[in-house]
């Protein structure tokens, strides 16, 4: 006789999942994926509006919250610290190759032109290098202050992760910016942190190739990095950024543990 097994229900099974406090944490109630809404123009457009225009426009905010001693405005100096890069970034890419060919390594003549004979160029160039190491100490010191007043607890823990992830993103961009001056002080750095990168579990040697382009530094790890430094690392942070943002104000803004 053969047994019949019970067909698993797809319907409970969904709803098990959306109880989860990992569901819970990363959609909050009320929003599509818990309610549902009405496929018509005018809840598309409600949908859109209330998603942009409440972080720019909250309803309210607790009194607490708006003191300057409470964020020290960390949050807000680092995205500004961020736009700042990216302005002096691409005024830096108009007068920047990464070229490191042997017997014509254009990255460091280029860098040493930036410094004496581009227009404002060694003035753009000590911002954006001291924008950011301010911008690591601000997200840093904004890591912290969160911590420390407990905002990072629920409801606010996914935004917690997305944080979290946002400071690796710019030590990243730090570390792979560092690189591009190609001088004995940026290859030697290198050369030391992709070593440490092939002691990772598993995929050490991958890694280590990944980074360098190679078996060890040479042109091609310094155009890996730029179009890390320049493309990729800014695009995913911008991505997190933007829901980093939304997550503040969906969340409950900056009140502090509920």
């Amino acid at each position: 006789m053969k047994l019949k097994l019970p067909r698993p229900n797809l319907r409970e099974a969904g709803d098990k999942v959306r109880e989860t406090e990992f569901w819970k944490s990363v959609f909050r109630p009320g929003s599509i994926f818990r309610r549902g809404y009405k496929d018509t123009q005018r809840d598309r457009a409600l949908a859109m509006m209330n998603n942009v225009l409440y972080h720019l426009h909250p309803v309210k905010i607790k009194r607490h919250g708006l003191k300057l001693t409470y964020t020290f405005c960390l949050g807000g100096l680092s995205f500004f610290l961020f736009v700042l890069l990216t302005i002096t970034g691409i005024y830096l890419m108009f007068f920047y190759r990464p070229s490191a060919d042997i017997g014509a390594a254009q990255a460091y003549s280029d860098m040493l032109q930036i410094r004496n004979s581009v227009f404002f160029g060694d003035l753009v160039r000590n911002i954006h290098r001291w924008g950011a190491h301010l911008m690591v100490f601000t997200v840093s010191l904004h890591m912290a202050r969160v911590f420390y007043t407990g905002a990072y607890k629920p409801p606010r823990e996914f935004n917690w992760v997305v944080g979290v992830i946002l400071l690796f993103l710019t030590l990243g961009l730090s570390f792979t910016g560092y690189l591009l001056p190609w001088d004995q002080l940026s290859i030697w750095a290198v050369q030391v942190g992709t070593s440490l990168a092939g002691y990772s579990p598993l995929i050490a040697n991958q890694v280590k190739f990944i980074l360098l382009g190679g078996i060890e530094v040479g042109p091609e790890t310094l155009l890996r990095w730029y179009v890390l430094h320049v493309l990729f690392l800014p695009f995913i942070l911008v991505l997190f950024l933007a829901v980093h943002f939304w997550r503040i104000r969906k969340d409950g803004g900056i009140s502090g543990p509920l």
